[in-house]
């Protein structure tokens, strides 16, 4: 039913159980947080199904120290999701996102009769907030569950300040965002956000000012992974692209919207029309579902009217190194957080296009808060509205033309600094994280 790999492990007594949520987005800050604690050497074991058990002991294969992979059974038969389906970004709408998220469920018999056999025991856990059900798998074995929810603290402070006025109780439409202060993650022993202190002070300690959970700065996540560690077989095609524009001393443009925003074809089309309006050189990454969309029929030429400064990229690309490359001076985006956070590291200014979730919060932080970004402005000025060729054309120059790439290289710097071994901020947080941990487990025996 489980299985578990025979590599060798961290053999510190500490134990970390991480189980992120099936999507990449949430399982890559997790995997980097492996690393983290391997470092520190403490055993470390993945929770995953056998789907998507590939990618993360890809991801993982680079680490001096082995990660356990846990492998635990994804139902075939759950309503509405096609059969297979083991990761969110595998949906083929993400208007079933959360009868996914909720159908995790599922795997808590199984997940409970493999960590109660793991060996030696685990001593914490780490876990994806949408696997609300872990808390009480955590508690029958007697260890603390910290939560990763994969947001800022910009955004959690919004959210609780929300909570604590009620001023969205009785909402009108499904637009309208609730909260609920009582959910089973405000149980748990706390929170672990990819972000680090420098950058969100303010909501840091206003998150922190309650008796709540603790909210532990860790990141930027990505950094715990050297930028050639990342660079396995053959190098892409669209880094020797890169290569090329950097030699003939031209800036790129680059453009992705993550693994799990629902794009129709007419802004695709806009999104097309604006890039080649633009007169920007870009490097712009389609998921397999937006490239079918956008079909040669729907963009007759463009590819091959936009060849010398344009190229476009099908299916996963590596983004962190893409934006570490030199060529790359500015990046229109979703606002996913784990892409603010690589933006940041990077020292690359973003044009703001949230899409989904907390996204508008976050394209709020960059522009306004962080000062390293511009908004991609709507038709109607809604957060999800549509956005014509002019609009994505205007974000375009405004961002390449402009000067945020110097403050966007000073957060890059302080970034740096965050996880610098035994002086940053979030590597003196973790190392906190993991001792309150210990008192933790100490407390519940």
């Amino acid at each position: 039913m489980e299985q578990v790999d025979s590599s060798p492990a961290g053999n510190h007594h500490h134990h970390a159980l991480l189980f992120p949520f099936m999507s990449k987005g949430h399982t890559i800050p997790l995997l980097h947080l492996a690393r983290l604690l391997l470092r520190r050497h403490i055993t470390v074991t993945v929770v995953t199904t056998p789907a998507n058990r590939p990618f993360i002991s890809q991801s993982l294969s680079s680490t001096a120290s082995a990660a356990n992979i846990l492998t635990i059974p994804f139902s075939h038969n759950i309503p509405e999701i096609p059969a297979g389906t083991e990761s969110s970004d595998a949906l083929p709408s993400m208007s079933l996102f959360y009868h996914f998220a909720s159908s995790t469920v599922v795997m808590q018999p199984a997940f409970d009769a493999a960590i109660e056999t793991l060996t030696p025991p685990a001593t914490f856990m780490v876990s994806d907030g949408f696997l609300w059900w872990t808390l009480e798998s955590a508690n029958r074995i007697r260890i603390p569950r910290l939560v990763s929810f994969g947001m800022s603290a910009h955004a959690m402070s919004l959210g609780r300040a929300v909570g604590e006025t009620g001023i969205l109780w009785g909402p009108e439409s499904h637009e309208e965002l609730i909260a609920l202060p009582q959910f089973p993650w405000m149980k748990s022993h706390g929170f672990v956000l990819n972000t680090f202190y420098e950058l969100e002070k303010a909501f840091v300690d206003y998150v922190n000012s309650s008796e709540g959970p603790t909210s532990w700065c860790v990141g930027p996540l990505c950094l715990a992974e050297p930028m050639d560690g990342e660079v396995s077989g053959p190098r892409p095609t669209y880094m020797d692209w890169l290569d090329q524009k950097y030699v003939e001393g031209e800036s790129v443009l680059f453009v992705a919207f993550g693994s799990q925003a629902d794009i129709s074809l007419e802004q695709l089309k806009e999104i097309a029309a604006g890039l080649e309006d633009s007169g920007a050189n870009f490097l712009w990454v389609l998921r397999d579902k937006e490239a079918g969309l956008l079909g040669k029929e729907e963009v007759t030429g463009f590819e091959e009217r936009v060849e010398e400064r344009g190229k476009v990229v099908k299916g996963w690309a590596k983004q962190r190194e893409i934006l570490g490359h030199k060529s790359v001076k500015g990046f229109m985006s979703h606002c996913g957080w784990n892409s603010v956070m690589e933006s940041v590291c990077a020292g690359v200014p973003v044009a703001a296009w949230p899409m989904a979730a907390e996204q508008p919060m976050n394209a709020r932080m960059v522009v306004e808060e962080m000062k390293v970004g511009v908004r991609v402005e709507t038709c109607d000025g809604s957060v999800r509205g549509f956005v014509k060729r002019d609009g994505v054309t205007k974000a375009v120059k405004e961002l390449m033309e402009g000067e945020r790439g110097r403050k966007a290289a000073e957060l890059g710097e302080a970034a740096r600094g965050a996880m610098e071994e035994g002086s940053g901020s979030s590597w003196v947080s973790l190392d906190k994280l993991i001792h309150e941990t210990m008192v933790g487990v100490n407390k519940m025996e």
